[in-house]
């Protein structure tokens, strides 16, 4: 008898021919994309490309005008909290509480989340760890309205991580972050991926973008320009494929 033909693994994050309009503004016009778990793939463009409004629809922010978005298998227009409860979002901008410290931050999120307290899977070891990792240890009691936007950029992609979501959307995670905060990030991409969670990151920095994901999709006003695989950006060659295509 022969044996069943294997099942192709379905996506973890399907968005086809994504449109987003604000009132007489287009932002997104017809991007489809299919991502994996296991894998991280990027968002690549300039500024007003329409990376930052993609991923605001698929954390369930922002409704799409049409087209068709499954997250974890749940559709953003019509079950968005399902969505929320399934992903972990860091924002391009704002998203923290000025009065508020890192360690608070944690402990809010860790409550929403329902995360235990101590053991393996505890909150208040993870909160450490990872503030240490991203050299916030120090300051894990200071308000964030003092922190520089590289120390909030930090904060941001250690909340999106920290309750291990199922899909970890980052977007511009790399702005105005030092090196560490840069290898930081790679190792909190590199825990998602080897736990089996979905990755999508956006940037207009494409040695970065490489360096983290294994596929890109390449955006210009709004629309999607090419789908690839991260190393065909890779090099010289790439840079130049990667200017052609934003020009």
């Amino acid at each position: 008898m022969t044996p069943p033909e294997p099942t192709a693994p379905r996506p973890a994050v399907a968005v086809a021919d994504l449109h987003v309009r604000f009132g007489e503004v287009e932002a997104v016009t017809g991007v489809s994309l299919q991502a994996y778990a296991g894998q991280a793939t990027a968002l690549l463009g300039r500024n007003g490309a329409g990376k930052s409004t993609t991923m605001r629809v698929l954390a369930g922010v922002v409704p799409p005008t049409s087209g068709s978005v499954l997250v974890a298998g749940h559709d953003v227009a019509r079950d968005a909290l399902s969505v929320k409860r399934r992903v972990g979002y860091c924002p391009d901008v704002g998203g923290l509480v000025p009065r508020a410290t890192p360690w608070e931050h944690l402990q809010l999120a860790a409550r929403l989340r329902r995360m235990p307290e101590q053991g393996a899977e505890g909150w208040e070891p993870r909160a450490r760890e990872m503030l240490e990792r991203f050299e916030l240890g120090d300051v894990a009691h200071r308000v964030t309205a003092g922190f520089s936007h590289g120390m909030g950029r930090r904060l941001s992609v250690i909340l999106a991580a920290f309750h291990r979501p199922d899909v970890l959307l980052l977007d511009e995670p790399f702005d105005g972050v030092d090196p560490i905060g840069v290898e930081a990030t790679f190792e909190v991409v590199a825990d998602a991926r080897a736990r089996g969670a979905c990755v999508l990151l956006s940037t207009h920095l494409r040695e970065l973008a490489i360096g983290t994901c294994s596929s890109a999709l390449v955006l210009r006003g709004g629309a999607q320009v090419a789908d690839l695989d991260a190393d065909e950006l890779s090099g010289e060659a790439g840079a130049s494929a990667y200017r052609a295509l934003l020009d």
